[in-house]
């Protein structure tokens, strides 16, 4: 035992020490991390597919498919990443229940894992969440509790947390953070790896929505990180502040209510939205988002979530302004769920009318670029 005075503790005159291993929850983390590990080891990349274009205007349009990750979203990337990062930082621990806040999509791959790991599971999600989400997520062991409003996801999140001894997720501050930008096999550097025996194989926009805003981080990051040219477009639907905070600089900057696209905007500036790594943003009009989902499905027969849409409308937008300059190369946006889970909202002209969108001008707006390459 040191008996010698340490002055800078105060006199303490003996070593003090407190040792809090725990055998049984790092035998209980050593396997769950195993498992985490392990279904990312069985699972192959997603597609990169091509959208049909005219060969005249030169230029490559693509989709980064992530609704065939097993849980059917670009949100299963994330949750993976988010668990890692919880159970090394030994905030999740066997039998506490995982509580997330989240519109669907990352609460139905949290679930998914938390099942994977034994752990119960518990999506606070705005009551207008699609019938589908809700049934993925009870599919997969999980609760869903709901709110009426959105901007209460949060502290409703944070208290459940805190009733029940489990652990908040928190996505929108952790989401920038868990991933690694640099790499290992993020969406970015997959990317890249499935473009490399392409014409153009570093594209010159990559356009990425934002929900929490760390796929837009990561890949905007690795981009720098990297040395490319690419730069990023990240499109905002209506009732979302992310645009209006970066076009300020305003990190305070909130909305008055809910995106209607779910699983992109917010209410305010997610601490996971991370500014500097975006090379430009657009305000896409819900109308314009359905509109290009459903154009989608015509030209390659797949049906995809709203979030899809805005992104693929704003890649619409950057593809016709290269016809105009004459400039050849590839843009990359992506498929970020399958469009069976809005078949009750995208996909439901009835939803559209109560919603008071109108669609068709944004559909004769595609049609015409399709056609020409020309923009409004």
């Amino acid at each position: 035992m040191d008996t010698s005075e340490n002055r800078s503790t105060g006199g303490v005159t003996e070593t003090l020490d407190i040792d809090r291993s725990d055998p049984d929850y790092r035998a209980w983390l050593k396997e769950a991390v195993r498992k985490v590990q392990a279904d990312a080891n069985r699972s192959a990349d997603t597609h990169l597919l091509r959208f049909p274009l005219p060969d005249r205007w030169g230029i490559d349009l693509y989709l980064k498919d992530e609704s065939t990750h097993l849980t059917g979203s670009l949100k299963h990337r994330l949750a993976r990443s988010l668990f890692l990062y919880g159970l090394c930082n030994g905030w999740i621990r066997p039998g506490k229940p995982v509580i997330e806040a989240s519109s669907g999509s990352t609460a139905v791959s949290e679930a998914y894992f938390a099942k994977l790991i034994g752990v119960p599971f518990i999506a606070v999600m705005p009551r207008t969440t699609s019938r589908e989400k809700c049934r993925l997520i009870e599919f997969h062991g999980g609760r869903c509790h709901f709110v009426d409003d959105s901007r209460r996801l949060y502290e409703e999140s944070a208290a459940l947390a805190a009733e029940t001894g489990g652990h908040y997720m928190d996505q929108f501050t952790y989401a920038e953070r868990a991933t690694d930008w640099r790499g290992n096999n993020n969406i970015a550097e997959s990317i890249y790896q499935q473009l490399r025996l392409e014409r153009y194989p570093e594209p010159t926009w990559i356009v990425a929505t934002a929900g929490t805003g760390g796929t837009s981080a990561t890949i905007g990051r690795y981009v720098r990180y990297m040395q490319h040219d690419t730069r990023i477009c990240v499109p905002d639907p209506e009732n979302s502040c992310f645009f209006d905070g970066w076009v300020r600089n305003d990190p305070q900057a909130t909305s008055d209510c809910g995106s209607r696209i779910e699983g992109i905007g917010r209410p305010r500036m997610e601490p996971s939205f991370v500014p500097g790594a975006i090379d430009r943003m657009m305000k896409v009009p819900d109308a314009a988002s359905v509109a290009a989902v459903r154009v989608l499905e015509r030209a390659i027969g797949r049906k995809a979530g709203g979030s899809t849409g805005t992104g693929l409308w704003s890649a619409f937008r950057l593809v016709a302004e290269m016809v105009e300059r004459g400039t050849t190369g590839s843009v990359v946006a992506l498929f970020c769920d399958p469009g069976d889970r809005y078949l009750d909202k995208y996909y439901s002209d009835e939803w559209l009318s109560a919603q008071g969108l109108d669609i068709r001008p944004y559909n004769d707006t595609i049609d015409r670029f399709l056609a020409t390459g020309t923009w409004p």
